[in-house]
């Protein structure tokens, strides 16, 4: 980092924020997964989760606390006293500990939302600081809806939460409606306005529903913002969040113009985004900024013929730096334990439960013997299957015939609770079929609101990974499936889909 340089804080939300995207919930098993490689990554905050929302998120943001050492862990509460005793309960155990309340500033939400009149909001706002206090001595308060919120109420609430205590002060974007100029502006005035306003570091967190996030967190940053709230892949609700890998290499790339830097590790940016891509079943656009699989391909002869020659005359920033290219080709069908745990560790997965990492070690046989080379992204596709769901059904077999001028018909048999079940369908295609198969015994009611196929690595031996999202009931779920057969990684991942419509886990709510 450059010491010349202000902070710039990351806040990482991806297992909070991030996991509010339709069908991305994580097992708290894969949250620590994820959060032990933020903390490689040098993350200053992970925000874990809304500890009251359900008993699973409180016990994730306990996990998290209890495992992460080296970044502040946060967890999320509404502005009254059972949100943040909550959030207290789940932090005890962490080395560093924040607690992050909120309540809505706009007209708009507080007429209609909280039905409440704005010196009432005032004091709920600072009586949840207080509270929070005395759990911690790291406070975040957010105005939510705060870039549509009135500028003297924002004045007087940031400037009475100060005094009592807060010491990030977040406006967010809530409803991604702000425009650079505009939002960074806004941040200016408050920061002019506020008296006590040096007390405090300002944070933001941005939306991406009009693709302006990003843009509107760095315009954020130059007037005065010191804090930005962020995820892997710009994952969240709706359109996403600002994209962390964007906000860290854009600091990085124009230190010219950015009056901070950041304390981030960027060769674990490629490396935590596929870990996040295959624990939520959300794969990354080719042309993703940083992450894509073509964000430092070069197509054009003058592009490729001036990268030969030197290659800042079309890149911006190394491939390296940010993970690409390091130790891609790994492992084969004859390698060990060992050797298999020594390169999941350089991943950032480590194995506490030993029976965890022996089915991990199996699938890694068992897809060794279908493929001669192992790649990383086979890895992680491997890993994040490791822990399932109670599984109410398995995929015991799959027989599929497909022929020219026939209707496709899928045989299946299943184990529903340990009980073998045959099914059969035809469908206008083999995965239609299957899916008919399944349904025919299964009879989820659900609906199928999403199938996507991606090749995990090159080549036709490639192991292609599936998501299936359903929905049923209101609640989406991402079923992820992954083999070398793309019709065995359909039934998977539909499967997958059904264990958790049948868990029952909460999803959550929050800024």
């Amino acid at each position: 980092m450059n010491t010349n340089k202000d902070k710039l804080v990351i806040f990482d939300t991806t297992l909070r924020d991030g996991e509010q995207s339709p069908g991305a919930s994580m097992t708290k098993d894969e949250k620590i997964r994820i959060a032990r490689m933020l903390e490689r990554m040098r993350v200053d905050v992970i925000e874990a989760g809304f500890a009251i929302a359900s008993q699973g998120d409180f016990e994730a943001v306990q996990a998290v606390a209890e495992t992460v050492r080296d970044s502040r862990v946060c967890s999320l509460a509404r502005a009254v006293g059972p949100d943040i005793i909550r959030a207290g309960e789940a932090l005890k155990s962490a080395n560093a500990s924040r607690i992050h309340t909120f309540i809505a500033t706009s007209p708009i939400h507080m007429k209609y939302k909280l039905q409440m009149e704005p010196e009432q909001v005032l004091e709920q706002a600072v009586k949840a600081v207080k509270h929070a206090r005395q759990f911690t001595d790291d406070v975040e308060f957010s105005l939510e809806d705060g870039s549509r919120s009135e500028p003297d109420f924002m004045y007087r609430i940031i400037e009475a939460v100060i005094a009592a205590g807060a010491g990030t002060i977040n406006i967010p974007d809530t409803v991604g409606y702000g425009e650079p100029e505009e939002y960074g502006a806004m941040f200016r005035r408050v920061i002019e306005n506020v008296p006590n306003s040096d007390k405090a570091i300002f944070s933001t967190h941005c939306h991406n529903d009009l693709g302006l996030a990003v843009a509107n967190s760095l315009s954020a940053v130059m007037n005065g913002v010191r804090q930005v709230e962020c995820t892997i892949n710009g994952l969240g609700e709706r359109a996403g969040n600002a994209s962390l890998e964007e906000i860290v290499m854009a600091v990085r790339t124009r230190q010219d113009l950015y009056p901070v830097d950041t304390g981030i590790d960027t060769s674990h940016i490629v490396p935590t985004s596929r870990m996040v891509s295959s624990i939520t079943g959300f794969p990354v656009q080719p042309n993703k900024a940083i992450v894509g699989a073509n964000a430092f391909a070069h197509e054009s002869g003058i592009h490729q013929d001036g990268v030969l020659k030197h290659r800042e005359t079309y890149e911006i920033m190394s491939a390296e730096d940010v993970g690409w290219g390091q130790n891609r080709l790994v492992l084969g069908k004859h390698s060990g334990r060992a050797a298999v745990k020594a390169r999941y560790q350089e991943l950032g997965v480590t194995f506490d439960d030993p029976a965890e990492f022996q089915i991990v070690f199996q699938r890694f046989k068992d897809l060794a013997d279908k493929k001669h080379e192992i790649f990383d992204e086979d890895l992680q596709s491997i890993v994040a299957g490791a822990e399932e769901p109670v599984e109410h059904y398995r995929l015991a077999s799959l027989d599929v015939h497909s022929r020219s001028g026939n209707r496709p018909q899928a045989l299946l048999q299943l184990l529903i609770e340990g009980a073998e079940v045959n099914a059969q369908a035809d469908g206008s295609g083999p995965v239609d079929a299957t899916f008919k198969a399944i349904e025919s015994v299964v009879n989820s009611n659900a609906d199928l609101k999403l199938y996507s196929v991606n090749a995990v690595t090159q080549g036709t031996d490639s192991q292609g990974t599936v998501t299936v999202r359903l929905e049923r009931d209101g609640r989406l779920v991402n079923g992820v499936g992954a083999d070398t057969d793309i019709l065995v990684a359909s039934a998977q991942a539909y499967l997958d889909a059904l264990n958790l419509l049948a868990s029952g886990e909460r999803k959550r709510q929050g800024v």
